[in-house]
């Protein structure tokens, strides 16, 4: 952005923002902006969206082009039915940019509907969370089971293989390194903390709800932004997030973009850009 354009401030709500091509920067409440290459928005949830500076860019993808290609993708995945519930996924090619060399980003950020609802997770629990977990069926290990693992490396592997994601009772969560080791670090999949005042189904959906864009050795990147089971409205809404998000984390932003499609795990992919 030219230093002689001056951000506006808009008070807008992320569904408003994302119709209107914005991408919001979170900005810290004491006033600093934060680093936008490694950052999280959560649109709707603990974030005042008069604390967000919204940049006006010209978006490369309008709304009405993604949704009539959700329409097709949709079409297509109706007329060749599967016994399976495929996931849509959004894959990016990016140019321009040197993973050697370049500061290779990292965002997440929390979708309007859950695009895997299949998504597996486990606790690893204190006595209390392990109630709570038994309440809403929510897999559950506790310290004596991990203790059982005895920092083997092939079985921390082999637990990290077998979950999507974990949780952890704010009670334990300093205590997994020397627990288990740095196994589930190396696996990307260290426990989000939850607190006993935290509504731990609430936070098994956000968990479910939140993508994580992160550039490593290659110029490819997918993620998962739905599933054919949604309506064209909800794939509509997550795509147009997540592609806007992507956008605000690269270097150069749409001039980064080599391509964009979205495709269901047995359909034909749909070029968004």
């Amino acid at each position: 952005m030219s230093p002689h354009i001056q951000p506006k401030i808009f008070h807008l709500g992320p569904t408003e923002a994302m119709e209107h091509g914005l991408r919001l920067l979170l900005v810290a409440s004491h006033g600093r902006r934060q680093r936008r290459r490694s950052s999280t928005l959560h649109p709707g949830v603990g974030v005042e969206v008069s604390r967000a500076v919204a940049y006006i860019s010209l978006s490369k993808i309008q709304v009405s082009s993604v949704r009539s290609s959700v329409r097709d993708l949709l079409k297509g995945s109706e007329e060749k039915k599967r016994n399976f519930n495929e996931t849509v996924e959004l894959q990016i090619g990016l140019k321009n940019y040197d993973p050697q060399r370049d500061k290779r980003f990292s965002g997440t950020v929390k979708l309007p509907n859950v695009p895997r609802p299949r998504m597996s997770l486990c606790i690893l629990a204190d006595a209390a969370d392990v109630d709570r977990a038994k309440l809403i069926q929510l897999d559950f290990m506790t310290v004596e089971d991990l203790k059982k693992l005895n920092k083997n490396k092939k079985l921390v592997k082999k637990l990290a293989k077998k979950y999507d994601a974990f949780l952890s009772s704010d009670a334990l969560i300093k205590q997994i390194p020397r627990l288990l080791g740095p196994g589930l670090s190396k696996a990307g999949k260290f426990p989000s903390p939850v607190s006993h005042a935290e509504d731990l189904e609430k936070k098994v959906t956000d968990v479910k709800s939140t993508i994580k864009f992160q550039l490593k050795k290659v110029l490819c990147l997918g993620v998962a932004v739905g599933h054919v089971e949604m309506t064209e409205d909800q794939l509509t809404a997550n795509i147009m997030l997540a592609v806007n998000f992507l956008i605000s984390l690269l270097k150069k932003n749409w001039q980064n973009v080599k391509s964009l499609h979205i495709k269901s795990t047995m359909g034909k992919p749909q070029r968004l850009f």
